[in-house]
């Protein structure tokens, strides 16, 4: 399907700011269409003037939809909808006289020019209009309506003016990085005053769980929520400016363990503010949820920073005892476990740096090759071609075992006392991960055969990655002189 942006380009002469209107329009605007128990369709004219596209569409969650396909993409020619352009041409909210039953229901058919304001230094609204939504409510379910759907609609038909005015949506807003309340979740309508008028039972439920006793019909709404939770505490600004529907924010308030979610909406009619809805969520669990899980990130970073301090303990303890070694061979054995023990240490040096259990492995790799570099007894220079990206933990700490058995075969196996270079040449695709450890030294001796081998460090590699990882491992001559280990390892 194709998205608002592709089809204004493609059939409207609207500018960079028409078009962020809309986007801001079509973001919130699941508000109106639950307030009026109806479907939203966005139409704007086409710039050969031949008719109308829809842009976006919003089925209501309050109420039955009256259109069960997509019709974005469709395209009307010029009379096909008169509604749609009397509002256009006349400026103004129009809805049909008689029900329209075209599609064996009955269904009310309104529209509402979309306008969008500029505001310039002398304050005064301007703007120009650039489409129209039709408002269609299917009526086969009609009935004697509730207060509630009273209210609702009310709401709805300010907000449809507000549109037509182009004072919704609000271009001061600020946007929204979580899920608003909706209007299923608590309703409340104020006056201008910043009185309740009428409160949804979700909204009364919601006020009951912060301690509330009274009705909240009649109370000012800033003062009763300031004195539930801000009794011995400085009231938060924003919760004042919220909680009396003077300005178009959100916040949260919290007591006793309830944490409640508060966005208003100041209805502006006319050039005056005759009120304000405000759209409650009891967000306790939610919150209580994000805190564990804070909490369990910051215990997995603090497991991870003890490891990495106990495999340092430990790699201190082997160097010492392999000061105490007299033999050669005892001496480089524990040499070679304490390199081990560090490439796993840097792996969790990382890990408890990061917010999950996720790694950027190049930082690791080039610390792995900075320390082969170091103890090398040739002068070899190791080098990284290529990038790891994004490893998870599982195979971050493996892999960088493997590199640094690799790392010091080549430079003890393939150099002895010479001069030379070992490349890490990396290639990442969508799901495996390519890696080759290639030198120029001595290369394989005439007899080699992995399967029979009685290096150590060939033994780890192997069972890494065949065993734990399930990749493949090749060792062969290098073109040119050297050896080259190519391992492929599936990282899904």
């Amino acid at each position: 399907m194709p998205t608002l942006s592709d089809l204004v380009s493609r059939h409207a002469d609207l500018d960079a700011a028409d078009l962020e209107w809309m986007h801001s329009l079509v973001s919130d605007w699941q508000l109106l269409a639950d307030l009026s128990f109806a479907d939203l369709i966005l139409w704007i004219p086409r710039k050969d003037g031949s008719g109308w596209v829809a842009v976006a569409q919003m089925r209501p969650t309050t109420g039955p939809t009256v259109y069960h396909d997509d019709v974005v993409g469709s395209v009307v020619a010029t009379g096909e909808r008169p509604l749609i352009e009397t509002a256009w041409n006349e400026r103004r909210i129009c809805r049909e006289g008689d029900p329209d039953w075209s599609t064996g229901v009955p269904v009310r058919e309104e529209t509402i020019p979309v306008k969008r304001s500029e505001r310039h230094a002398e304050d005064e609204q301007h703007g120009h209009f650039i489409g129209v939504i039709q408002r269609s409510t299917n009526l086969s379910s009609a009935r004697t309506p509730s207060r509630l759907e009273l209210t609702y609609l009310q709401s709805a038909s300010d907000l449809a003016q507000m549109v037509a005015e182009g004072r919704f949506p609000f271009p001061e807003e600020e946007p929204i990085l979580v899920r608003s309340p909706r209007v299923g979740d608590g309703l409340l309508r104020l006056d201008r005053a910043g009185r309740v008028t009428y409160a949804s039972p979700n909204a009364l439920s919601a006020y009951r769980r912060l301690g509330l006793h009274a009705d909240l019909v009649g109370a000012e709404l800033g003062r009763t929520t300031a004195d539930l939770c801000y009794s011995d505490e400085p009231i938060n600004e924003d919760l004042m400016l919220v909680a009396s529907g003077k300005a178009p924010r959100e916040t949260e308030v919290e007591r006793g363990g309830t944490v409640v979610q508060l966005r208003a909406i100041p209805l502006i009619v006319g050039g005056g503010r005759i009120g304000a809805l405000v759209l409650i969520r009891d967000v306790t669990e939610l919150r209580r949820r994000e805190r564990e899980l804070m909490t369990k990130d910051a215990t997995i970073r603090e497991i991870h920073h003890r490891v990495k301090n106990n495999l340092q303990t430990v790699a201190a303890l082997l160097r010492l005892q392999a000061r105490r070694i007299k033999a050669p061979e005892g001496q480089e054995a524990l040499h070679e476990a304490v390199r081990r023990v560090g490439s796993i240490a840097i792996v969790h040096e990382i890990l408890a740096q990061m917010p999950e259990e996720m790694v950027e492995f190049d930082d690791i790799a080039d610390r792995v090759i900075a320390m082969t570099a170091e103890v090398a007894v040739a002068q070899v220079k190791p080098k990284r071609v290529g990038s790891f990206g994004v490893l998870p933990a599982a195979v971050a700490t493996p892999i960088a075992m493997v590199i640094t058995e690799l790392l010091q075969n080549a430079v003890e196996h393939g150099f002895a006392h010479q001069s030379g270079c070992v490349e890490v040449i990396v290639t990442r695709a969508a799901e495996r991960l390519e890696i080759t450890v290639a030198d120029d030294g001595m290369g394989l001796p005439p007899d080699f055969d992995l399967d029979t081998s009685t290096s150590l460090g060939l033994q780890i590699v192997r069972t890494l990655v065949v065993g734990e990882l399930s990749g493949r491992l090749v060792i062969e001559p290098r073109d040119g002189g050297g050896t080259a280990v190519t391992l492929s390892i599936p990282i899904a």
